[in-house]
């Protein structure tokens, strides 16, 4: 073996600051994948990493390696442009559910591959497999024909595709790196890209109840992934939201679904709409359909007018085994057995929600997970019946909650005491949820 391939010469230039050739950043991830170079020298790499950074070039080559460890899912001759979404996580996400429906209307194709709740994070599959008879586990024909006919797909990843990447994220939760810029990007482009997307929007959200807390962080990923996405000849662009307070009015797996349907009904809360419609205007402008956010985010509007978003949606629903008429009786019904209400403890105007421990709350009853082995439940979750700036009376009810089991209940209820925060004077106006907007 050429001597500058063998792991441990990789792992010591990167550790003394040089630069990884293309061959190397391969030569280290087929040996890896292949079981190779063990999970030691692996951990090493990655934290030379974390601590000396990658340029954009190696981040691009690392990235293609990753691709190129397994299979690239086939979705050669489809003729829209193939364009998807990600975001970095948060609590009442439900964008995805209400963006692509909306995008497929417009004429673009997404597959959209989603994933799991963990820590206090939702997470689309859960969502998902909330509604009856969803199936999210597609093998690639079913993908390919559910784009076709469709428009979009949501589905798991296979275990097929990025194999590296499964075991390096593995790696990296153990190895106290998971914070590297560089990993973090060539795991989220890697998966993406081998999926079959041609260009990709990145939600990057920054806040209290964000994986990025701070604006600094979520910008070096957001500008790590456009830069990424340049160097391997596709079109990325990072939008910063505001994940400081929860989206929407719900927080639960069936309970977001059912606020999406809303969304796609024309019912939506401003912030879930005003995120959906600016990622979605990207996304057209990302597929060559659109040159402007203006006519973008107009022609993302009238898919919600029209109701063509929501025929998607309930396309979508029947073909991947949904009962859509069953699905839809459940609005307004279907809540988890035990239920507790929190009112006001004294007037005023609301002036916070606090995301990360209204996150936590809502893992605590079963919504998310803290480990990959928990189980969620669909029916458990909390609604919010007040925004910050809204006025508050002494008694009032400001969130319902719901659990399967009654000790769930009670803890997640004890969660959420001080998560809201109530002041005698009406806050300023709150900013726009979009922060930056990243592009090459």
């Amino acid at each position: 073996m050429n001597e500058s391939l063998r792991a441990v010469d990789i792992i010591a230039a990167k550790r003394d600051f040089k630069p990884l050739s293309e061959e190397q950043i391969r030569s280290f991830i087929q040996g890896y994948a292949a079981g190779d170079i063990l999970d030691y020298q692996a951990a090493a790499l990655c934290m030379a990493i974390l601590l000396n950074g990658m340029s954009a070039e190696e981040t691009g080559h690392l990235t293609r390696a990753m691709i190129d460890s397994g299979e690239i899912i086939d979705l050669a001759g489809i003729a829209a442009p193939l364009v998807d979404k990600h975001s970095t996580g948060g609590v009442g996400d439900k964008i995805s559910l209400v963006l692509a429906p909306m995008a497929a209307a417009c004429g673009l194709k997404v597959p959209m591959i989603s994933g799991r709740a963990l820590g206090h994070t939702g997470g689309t599959l859960d969502k998902l497999d909330s509604i009856p008879g969803y199936i999210t586990a597609l093998n690639p024909v079913r993908f390919r024909d559910g784009i076709k006919e469709i428009g979009f797909v949501m589905s798991g990843q296979s275990e097929k595709v990025v194999p590296a990447d499964r075991k390096l994220y593995a790696l990296r939760d153990v190895s106290a790196t998971v914070e590297s810029i560089p990993l973090i990007t060539a795991s989220i482009l890697s998966k993406k890209f081998a999926e079959g997307a041609q260009a990709l929007v990145m939600d990057v959200k920054c806040g209290k109840g964000a994986f990025m807390k701070a604006k600094e962080d979520a910008r070096t990923l957001a500008q790590s992934l456009v830069n990424t996405g340049s160097s391997l000849n596709r079109k990325v662009v990072a939008v910063l939201t505001d994940m400081t307070e929860p989206l929407g009015f719900t927080v639960g797996n069936f309970l977001e679904v059912e606020e999406s349907i809303a969304c796609l009904q024309g019912d939506g809360p401003d912030d879930v709409m005003e995120i959906s419609y600016r990622l979605g205007a990207w996304m057209l402008i990302a597929g060559g359909l659109e040159k402007n956010l203006q006519s973008a985010e107009e022609r993302c509007r009238r898919t919600i007018e029209n109701g063509s978003a929501f025929a998607r949606f309930k396309a979508n629903v029947e073909f991947q085994g949904g009962n859509f008429s069953e699905l839809m009786a459940m609005l307004g019904r279907a809540r988890a057995e035990y239920s507790r209400e929190l009112l006001a403890p004294q007037s005023g105007y609301l002036s916070g929600i606090d995301a990360l421990g209204v996150g936590r709350a809502s893992v605590a009853l079963g919504v998310g997970r803290d480990t990959t082995e928990d189980t969620v439940e669909a029916l458990a979750g909390i609604e919010l019946l007040k925004k910050t700036g809204d006025s508050i009376e002494k008694g009032q009810l400001l969130m319902r909650v719901w659990a399967q089991e009654k000790s769930r209940l009670e803890v997640g209820f004890s969660k959420l005491q001080g998560v809201l925060s109530i002041s005698p004077k009406k806050p300023p106006k709150s900013r726009s949820l979009i922060i930056e907007e990243i592009t090459s």
